[in-house]
């Protein structure tokens, strides 16, 4: 009887042991793989049934949540939605999250362990547990005058502190309300996202870091002269050939300059001279001369090709594959296979202000609590130094040439020192070129970097350049910038 006791003893104590062990293991070792399962509907409710905490613009509240009466509990409301929606996203209850929304989704829900201590605060005192803040670093009247300036053409505008990274404006056109897609009505959300897909427009894309990236055109003379400088041969006062036509090796091919102008009478020219002129016919001679491996060297040190999170995900940069030499001319003047967002060359203009440093690019300042207090800075780090101080400062300079008397003349801000490179990027035969205005600003207290393109000549159209429909806005964000 003792023995046939101790037996049922025995598999009782297994079976506890075997229930415990299980329990554990489903608790804790599976637990972040269950919450994350898309088939668990307690979790997706439940991410929906709290108050998610603010994403804050100085010191406002751009999106916030307030309470309904239904079975969600808590919906998503975005103040001035389509401004702010390249750096928000949205927050859906059919189509998930974007932007910061999904970056900081954990702290915004008030799950991240940076809000552990609020947590057991929570729990003490038997509060309904709420979201933690994610405070931008945008400028509000930066990034409203960018709107502005861009108006009702498409395109985006981005704006940097060179120095410690922050982005203080991030324009994409056309846009779209959040709050649109932030409803409960999943029959009308779907809807009005379908009809968003779409738009032949693509509002849904953030320009400034993402979407279908862009041809730098001529704003890419920046990375060939860098290459230029840093290889030692040639300085920003090096003479170039500059002719009016250039054949292009094993082609029938004549290189020409815009408008089938003269870039010099003598046909030749300084570096500094051709930037400030955006000399195709030197800049292309020059990139062969430098080759493929001293172009794609460069510009991976300013960050092409590279993994980047702002902290949403950045598209890299790119160059073309294995390029025969019409190939490198053309990619030395920013065509051929070259793709670039504007956060890209906004970083170029940043290394050339910043006597060669390229900040970490941020979107994020503060993770705050839910009673709004400070839990985390988010602190200026280097990226890359993309160029020597002594190359940072020709080119500098160089860019300075092109405001002060080159095609860049209407960025011009008195008292402070602009520098930049318009770009006219062509595109298929018969469509209106893009325009590009790349810029930095320093008045000794502040330095800027910032990316202007207007897809399609904006409202000029086929008349369009870089110089008379980019370089005004980037010329009016700055000076909102400076204010402060």
């Amino acid at each position: 009887m003792n023995v046939q006791i101790r037996r049922v003893t025995a598999l009782a104590l297994v079976m506890i042991l075997a229930l415990f062990a299980s329990a554990t293991y489903t608790q804790f070792v599976k637990a972040s793989a269950l919450r994350q399962d898309p088939r668990n509907a307690r979790t997706y409710y439940q991410s929906f049934n709290r108050d998610r905490g603010p994403i804050i613009v100085a010191g406002k509240a751009v999106a916030s949540s307030k309470r309904v009466k239904d079975d969600f509990g808590y919906q998503r409301r975005y103040s001035k939605g389509p401004l702010y929606a390249p750096a928000t996203g949205f927050f859906s209850v059919v189509f998930g999250m974007t932007g910061i929304e999904a970056a900081y989704d954990e702290v915004l829900q008030g799950t991240a362990d940076s809000l552990f201590l609020s947590r057991i605060q929570d729990l003490v005192t038997g509060r309904q547990r709420h979201g933690g803040g994610v405070e931008l670093t945008l400028d509000p009247d930066v990034q409203t005058t960018a709107w502005d300036a861009l108006g009702d053409q498409r395109g985006a505008v981005i704006v940097l502190n060179a120095t410690t990274g922050e982005i203080l404006a991030m324009v994409s056109k056309p846009s779209f309300d959040p709050a649109d897609l932030a409803g409960h009505d999943t029959a009308e959300v779907n809807k009005i996202y379908q009809k968003l897909l779409k738009n032949k427009h693509n509002p849904l894309w953030n320009r400034a870091i993402s979407g279908n990236l862009y041809s730098p055109g001529s704003t890419f003379k920046l990375i060939t002269a860098a290459a230029a400088l840093e290889s030692g041969d040639y300085t920003s006062e090096s003479v170039l050939p500059a002719p009016v036509t250039l054949r292009l090796p094993g082609t029938e091919v004549d290189l020409g300059n815009m408008g089938d102008s003269q870039c010099s009478s003598v046909g030749e020219m300084t570096m500094i001279q051709a930037l400030a002129i955006s000399c195709n016919t030197a800049f292309a001679n020059l990139g062969m001369e430098l080759g493929e491996d001293a172009l794609r060297e460069q510009a991976a040190k300013f960050g092409f090709s590279q993994a980047l999170s702002i902290p949403t995900y950045v598209t890299p940069s790119t160059l073309g594959e294995d390029m025969d030499e019409p190939q490198v001319a053309m990619s030395a003047i920013g065509q051929f296979d070259d793709r670039v967002t504007p956060l890209q060359m906004a970083m170029v203009a940043a290394a050339a202000v910043n006597e060669g440093v390229i900040m970490a690019p941020h979107l994020v300042r503060t993770l705050r609590n839910s009673d709004l207090s400070v839990v985390k800075t988010i602190d200026p780090v280097p990226f890359a130094t993309a160029i020597s101080p002594s190359t940072a400062r020709q080119l500098r300079a160089m860019m300075v040439q092109v405001v002060t008397s080159g095609s860049g003349s209407r960025a011009a801000i008195p008292g402070v020192e602009v520098g930049g490179k318009t770009g006219t990027a062509e595109k298929t035969k018969g469509q209106p070129p893009d325009n590009w205005f790349v810029s930095f600003a320093d008045d000794g207290d502040t330095r800027l970097a910032v990316a202007v393109v207007v897809e399609d000549g904006g409202k000029a159209g086929m008349s369009g350049t870089g110089g008379a429909v980019a370089a005004p806005i980037a010329r009016a964000v700055m000076e909102a910038a400076m204010a402060k």
